[in-house]
């Protein structure tokens, strides 16, 4: 039987076959080489895993659904790195597990967000976002202000971050129900914003 394109097309299990084929292929190509490329598996110089208090607000940003209407990825492009800074680069999430990259912006990018505003400010922002950004379409979070943080949730959560490569040492994780006694989730939450992007947060 002579090959063709035809038959090709006509015979949907081969078809198959070379299309999972050249999709195994083309994926080692490309994504294997990046396993290996330093600048996307080291840390950026001055980046520090999340302390306790710092991971806790990321739990609650992850619970409450900030990341549907927040990325946290800034591009290459004149227009983003103007209005956010400097551009977001690999070695800033490598202690991130999942990361929080997104690509829907019904809100700003929060990547650079850290520094950028007071305590004061994020929490009457979580609490009513209008009184602040009267243009704003996010919804409230009073609850947060009321609602304690678990010290019993922390150890665990940092002892499971460091068996995937976070370096947490046994002291910090010892100490992490005591960092996160008597705070609450907004506590939290703030502090988690205001570690974002600081690594690289005045690189221009």
């Amino acid at each position: 039987m002579k090959f063709s394109h035809e038959t090709l097309e006509k015979n949907i299990g081969l078809m198959a076959v070379l299309v999972v084929l050249v999709v195994s292929v083309g994926g080692l190509v490309e994504i294997v080489p990046l396993f290996f490329q330093k600048s996307l598996t080291e840390p950026v110089a001055g980046l520090k895993p999340y302390t306790a208090l710092q991971l806790a607000g990321r739990d609650v940003y992850q619970r409450e659904g900030c990341y549907n209407c927040h990325s946290q990825m800034i591009r290459p492009f004149r227009a983003e790195t103007e209005r956010y800074g400097h551009y977001s680069v690999a070695g800033e999430f490598v202690y991130d597990h999942p990361f929080q990259w997104g690509s829907k912006r019904t809100g700003p990018d929060l990547h650079r967000v850290g520094g950028r505003y007071s305590d004061e400010w994020h929490r009457l922002h979580l609490r009513q976002p209008r009184d602040l950004v009267p243009e704003s379409n996010m919804p409230a979070y009073p609850w947060l202000a009321k609602t304690m943080l678990d010290p019993a949730e922390s150890a665990p959560r940092m002892t499971a971050l460091s068996r995937v490569g976070v370096p947490y040492t046994k002291e910090e994780i010892n100490k992490a129900a005591e960092d996160v006694k008597g705070k609450t989730e907004e506590d939290a939450m703030v502090a988690y914003l205001q570690i974002l992007g600081t690594a690289l947060k005045n690189v221009k």
